[in-house]
């Protein structure tokens, strides 16, 4: 008797850490599929090493790299940053391209991102901007 094995895609879930509430169900909206992803990504890169309780390993040196000079330099170091902590760190995505671009009259870091999900065929490109905050 012959067997079919099938696979089923998983649908990656994750809280709105905004925990803004559904305006029908009254509960806390969810991100799915490739909005958790982006989302754990970019707060991945905003984490500081020792910020999270018992997990002194998880998070970046970006903070810390914002505050150095603004040149090719830096940005270079932003982008090995950026990389080793989602593949370190982030199993669901795999990173294809990085680059950082200083952006001198924002006094910030633009950064773009291509990543491709685990179990999705399309590459996922998201940028966002990285400024010093105090």
């Amino acid at each position: 008797m012959a067997t079919i094995t099938t696979k089923v895609a998983r649908t990656y879930k994750d809280l709105d850490l905004l925990f803004n509430i559904h305006p029908v169900k009254k509960d806390i909206n969810k991100h799915t599929a490739e909005m958790a992803v982006i989302n754990s990504i970019k707060n991945l890169v905003l984490t500081n090493h020792y910020e999270r309780p018992f997990q002194p390993d998880l998070g970046s040196n970006v903070n810390k790299l914002l505050f150095e000079n603004m040149d090719a330099v830096t940005a270079s170091s932003l982008e090995r940053e950026i990389t080793q902590v989602i593949q370190n760190f982030e199993p669901r995505a795999t990173i294809y391209k990085v680059s950082v671009i200083p952006d001198y009259d924002n006094n910030g870091f633009t950064v773009d991102m291509e990543f491709l999900i685990n179990n999705q065929t399309e590459p996922i490109e998201i940028t966002f901007f990285l400024e010093r905050v105090r």
